[in-house]
């Protein structure tokens, strides 16, 4: 099955213009084998099989690559679960100084067990968003910070922003029907330090999936008081 899903994401990879490194095939081989034996253990991801696996997760989180520069860029990716889209990113450009931030425990043991069976680089902890962003060695200290989350966009803004350093960027991962949210999330990039830079809607490969990437610019420090509490987030959006 490793087999067929690495021709699926190096086929996808160059439709998207994506060059993949020559360690990228052993890296997505081992990244599938270990997601398909212990991913169903800690229900990381109700997506399994070679090609959905290939395509929803593998394919769907390197086409960020089109969307930013990454290369040697400090990513911190919100709310990682099992890696998405932080890991395939990693692998596709190995340059990345990659931190994977995720707040459940057993998950954050999955990332620590799943980059150590990868061997890639990648500092993996355990943290609330809205509490990691107010400390002076994670505050403002990221070129990109990428989440791939289901929370609303003036959600997500208020729980990332504060991540990016002044001149970087967030970019959130959503539906091309997120125009609304995109609407309700201008008080909150505003009141963040940021504007929104560009927009990015992608095929995954072989689908028919349309997926957009909203590119969102740091251009000022985000005020002391932000990120509120999740409670008080939820409660009263920016």
């Amino acid at each position: 099955m490793s087999d067929k899903m690495f021709n699926i994401v190096a086929e996808g990879a160059k439709e998207l213009n994506i060059f993949l490194p020559p360690t990228a095939e052993a890296a997505f081989r081992a990244y599938y084998d270990f997601l398909e034996k212990r991913g169903k253990q800690v229900n990381l991801t109700a997506i399994s099989g070679a090609e959905e696996v290939a395509r929803l997760h593998f394919l769907d989180s390197i086409a960020l690559l089109n969307t930013a520069s990454f290369k040697n860029a400090k990513v911190i990716d919100i709310g990682s679960g099992a890696g998405f889209p932080g890991v395939p990113l990693k692998i596709a450009e190995p340059t990345i100084d990659l931190t994977l931030l995720e707040a459940t425990g057993k998950k954050v043991s999955f990332l620590f067990d799943l980059c150590s069976e990868l061997g890639i680089q990648a500092t993996c902890i355990n943290a609330r968003a809205e509490e990691a962003a107010h400390t002076t060695e994670m505050r403002e200290q990221y070129d990109l910070v990428v989440a791939r989350a289901v929370a609303r966009l003036s959600e997500l803004c208020e729980l990332c922003i504060p991540f990016v350093c002044v001149g970087g960027f967030f970019i959130a991962m959503k539906s091309t029907d997120s125009a609304g949210e995109e609407s309700e999330a201008q008080n909150a990039i505003a009141a963040l330090g940021a504007e929104l830079h560009k927009r990015t809607d992608y095929n995954i490969p072989g689908t028919e999936i349309m997926h957009r990437a909203i590119v969102i610019r740091k251009t000022k420090e985000t005020p002391g008081k932000y990120p509120r509490r999740y409670a008080k987030i939820q409660k009263s959006p920016l």
